[in-house]
């Protein structure tokens, strides 16, 4: 079990998502960057939707009120526990009483703390994850407090530790001149948007504003604006659709987006992608890059190869550690 000792807001507990309720209006919510949580997952040897902490803000601090085999993924976020540093994408073993402090991030802006056997929370909706607006799900359906104490479902320190794994946004690099790249693809009304307004999408850099969180990025750059005013009656949207208010500001939607909305959809981030702009920090840029159908299912494939590969050295690891 672990104690929050930080004031840092916004930290809550996740996992892969709640899928299959949209039509009842509940949103999935989920990791905003699931490639890390399951490496998270994998070298404590949970099951992949396992629920962790997702930590936006920083530092963050915690204490281990049990001896507990743990792992930090994510955000390169310095990571001590006591005096000692540990390596990012990292498994170690706390003993009870120590205390482990993530600090603010060299890169990526999201750190996921996993625990052996995951954080134990009951499901809602079939998910851990919790849901802010809604106000159920992970840890009493909020974001974490100083003073709770968080149960990792298998305390004690019988996984192996000490050892970690490449971390997804070294092994997944992808950027346009040297800013991060996000993919997407057109949406339903990107036709309707005068192809200067197409172009400059692509060709600028979008920053990402403060008014920005796990329901949406509003972005900043060259206003996109319609061909005519377009008035759309509310319809189903997913997280990664891109949104165009009347001031032509982009908004894409994030893992916690409601399931219907009324602006215009000019593109949507591919699936494969939307970790990347879950690690961007607010108030950095990033650049779109317009794909095929085709490329966002090509990607989605190296997301899962790069998994797998890390499952299989996983696997062999501990077969010869058993040795």
């Amino acid at each position: 079990m672990i104690e929050i000792i930080s004031a840092t807001a916004l930290a809550t507990v996740q996992d892969l998502g709640r899928h299959g309720s949209l039509g009842y209006g509940v949103g999935t919510s989920g990791a905003m960057d699931n490639l890390s949580l399951i490496l998270g997952n994998l070298l404590l040897g949970n099951d992949e939707n396992a629920a962790a902490i997702e930590i936006p803000l920083f530092p963050f601090e915690v204490r281990f009120t049990e001896d507990c085999t743990f792992a930090v993924t994510g955000a390169a976020c310095g990571a001590r526990l006591d005096d000692v540093r540990l390596p990012p994408n990292w498994v170690a073993h706390a003993r009870k009483g120590q205390v482990l402090k993530l600090t603010y991030p060299s890169a990526g802006s999201r750190a996921y703390l996993c625990l052996a056997g995951g954080v134990d929370v009951p499901e809602v909706l079939g998910s851990r994850s919790t849901q802010l607006r809604g106000e159920f799900g992970g840890w009493q359906g909020r974001a974490l407090e100083r003073g709770d104490v968080i149960p990792a479902a298998r305390p004690g320190l019988d996984q192996p530790a000490d050892f970690g794994l490449q971390t997804v946004m070294t092994a997944l690099a992808l950027t346009v001149d040297g800013l991060p790249a996000i993919r997407v693809l057109p949406a339903a009304e990107f036709e309707c948007f005068s192809e200067q307004a197409q172009g400059e999408f692509f060709a600028g850099d979008w920053k990402i504003t403060t008014q920005s969180n796990r329901y949406g990025y509003r972005m900043e750059g060259t206003p996109l604006l319609p061909r005519e005013a377009l008035e759309i009656r509310s319809h189903g949207i997913v997280p990664g659709v891109i949104q165009v208010p009347h001031g032509g500001q982009p908004i894409v939607q994030m893992r916690d987006a409601q399931p219907s909305g009324g602006y215009p959809k000019f593109a949507a981030v591919i699936e494969a992608d939307l970790w990347r702009l879950g690690q961007a920090p607010i108030g950095s840029k990033v650049r779109f890059v317009q794909c095929s159908y085709d490329e966002a299912i090509d990607a989605l494939e190296r997301n899962r190869a790069f998994i797998e590969d890390n499952r299989r050295w996983l696997s062999v690891r501990s077969l010869e550690g058993n040795r």
